[in-house]
């Protein structure tokens, strides 16, 4: 299928990292600078996605005194013995699971690192401009974005099924024929997920995801529902923004319907 050009990552595919930090709280001190990571930058696209695993690697850099932080978001898609083109397991257990996030902050010389994974993706095809590809003991990622963290994550709030707001230059897409998992909100919005994350529930199952409604508990008004796409589904942004929420999986869904997708499912 043709799909948009794919100008930077999608704040969110974070794919879940307000979901990460969120959980792990925020304490960090000291003071520690960006790297030019996103010096040189490469555009990327990555296609065969749907229910593939990949992990974020977040690195934390900041004045802990301004509580100014960003996280330096590093991503495993088409690395780790998976597909270059996309799909396949970007973050083998064998790997992942071994990793020492206390010395991949001090390896990195970051304030914090946080592990964003694994996750599968809930999206057939995605872009990125990436930059610094960094070695996380064995595990590769590559830079896709940087991400200002916002006060609500610092404070380790409960962001499930709350609207919140991305900025955003990209696209995604799920083909005709592949199943889109919905939540509807009492307002009459849709949401589409894009990432189905497996830390808080490690034995979530892609397979099952068209029965989540059963597990979720969601808040009055709130609806889930899954279904095939008749035609293409496309994500887009309006003058740059879109809108984001996840449920208390941490599961992530992009709004749609209006000027956010090419139609509503």
């Amino acid at each position: 299928m043709n799909f948009p050009r794919m100008k930077a990552w999608p704040v969110k595919d974070l794919g879940g990292a307000l979901a990460a930090l969120a959980v792990v709280g925020f304490l960090v001190a000291g003071c520690a600078k960006l790297p030019k990571d996103n010096a040189q930058l490469t555009e990327l696209q990555f296609e065969g996605l749907m229910g593939s695993r990949y992990t974020e690697i977040l690195l934390v850099f900041g004045d802990a005194v301004t509580k100014d932080f960003t996280a330096g978001v590093y991503n495993t898609v088409g690395l780790n013995g998976a597909n270059p083109a996309g799909g396949g397991d970007s973050c083998p257990a064998a790997i992942l699971d071994k990793i020492d996030m206390k010395k991949v902050k001090e390896d990195n010389g970051a304030l914090s690192a946080i592990k964003n994974g694994p996750r599968l993706w809930t999206v057939d095809h995605i872009g990125a401009k990436v930059g610094t590809e960094r070695d996380f003991q064995g595990l590769k990622a590559r830079w896709v974005m940087w991400f200002p963290i916002p006060e609500a994550i610092r404070e380790g709030k409960d962001l499930s099924y709350q609207v919140m707001t991305a900025n955003r230059d990209t696209s995604m897409s799920i083909d005709k024929g592949s199943r889109a998992y919905i939540l509807d909100d009492p307002q009459g919005n849709s949401w589409v997920m894009k990432s189905a994350s497996l830390i808080k529930d490690p034995n979530q199952k892609f397979e099952d995801l068209k029965d989540l409604g059963s597990r979720l508990k969601l808040p009055p008004g709130w609806k889930f529902r899954s279904l095939i796409l008749e035609q293409d589904l496309v994500f887009m942004t309006d003058n740059g923004k879109t809108h984001i929420t996840q449920d208390e999986l941490g599961n992530t869904y992009d709004r749609v319907g209006g000027p956010y997708s090419n139609y509503k499912p």
